[in-house]
């Protein structure tokens, strides 16, 4: 992923025109198609704002680990990883290659994984996922509920209930003959109970990869949803992204509550719907 330097911010929601998502949708053609640009300005807007994010909170130095979307690897989550680390935090990356989804591999390298991390700091983990990653995360949380801390979700389709509110389901079943038996795979978000964690799901309306509307559940003890606006690509490097993840992290271990943006910032976080 690359940026494009930019004087000038186009207002992408303003030009298109207003989304009338219904459950089971695909995401907006627009945001799809122009997801590239959208990165490329999230890239050059983490440029511009890192004095402030020098001002974002930080917490208790505890262990993260932070897995990567459908078709990327740890290359792809450097910026969002470095971010954290100068907080504080003790980074850990997922180390399984690239994310071509629930291969054998990939599932039981991520249980070693939490394991492995858990037992070395002597305290549970938190978990920030991007995409795919942050289903695999919420899939940890469950088998692991004393070993993971919380979790955080980056335009991750947990919730989905059609094919098509994924544009990467191609890429996905492109991968299908190398994942594990189907009969593995765990049953639909919308049967189960919440995750046994505290759980934040970010999201955005402008997403041209995943419907928003996958993204996220009914709010409750412990979850929230909080929306942002950001291309599906650029979650790791948009900063009012990077501000969440954060002030979630910052949380004391055992408290929990919603997040609630800085008076300064708050016009920077559209009102969820």
């Amino acid at each position: 992923m690359s940026a494009v330097p930019s004087d000038e911010v186009f207002d992408f929601a303003a030009a298109a025109p207003p989304l009338h998502l219904v459950r089971g949708s695909a995401p907006g053609l627009f945001w799809y198609l122009t997801e590239p640009t959208r990165c490329a300005l999230d890239v050059s807007e983490f440029v511009a704002t890192r004095s402030m994010l020098r001002g974002a909170p930080s917490g208790d130095g505890h262990p993260v680990l932070v897995f990567p979307g459908l078709g990327a690897a740890d290359s792809s989550t450097v910026m969002l990883r470095r971010f954290l680390s100068g907080l504080g935090y003790q980074v850990n990356p997922w180390g399984l290659g690239r994310n071509i989804g629930p291969t054998r591999k990939a599932v039981d390298g991520m249980h070693a994984l939490v394991k492995k991390v858990s037992d070395a700091y002597g305290g549970p983990v938190s978990i920030v996922g991007w995409s795919l990653g942050g289903i695999f995360a919420r899939e940890m949380a469950r088998d692991h509920p004393h070993r993971v801390r919380q979790v955080i979700t980056l335009g991750s389709p947990y919730n989905m209930s059609d094919p098509v509110q994924s544009r990467a389901m191609p890429a996905f079943a492109l991968f299908s003959r190398l994942h594990i038996p189907k009969d593995e795979f765990p049953p639909l978000e919308s049967t189960r109970p919440p995750i046994p964690v505290p759980a934040t799901s970010i999201y955005s309306k402008t997403d041209g990869i995943v419907s928003w509307e996958s993204c996220i559940e009914e709010p409750g003890p412990r979850k929230e949803n909080v929306q942002v606006s950001s291309s599906h690509l650029g979650y790791g490097f948009n900063s009012t992204v990077l501000w969440v993840v954060a002030d979630r992290l910052a949380q004391a271990e055992g408290t929990w509550a919603p997040f609630a943006a800085p008076p300064g910032m708050a016009r920077m976080y559209p009102r969820a719907a």
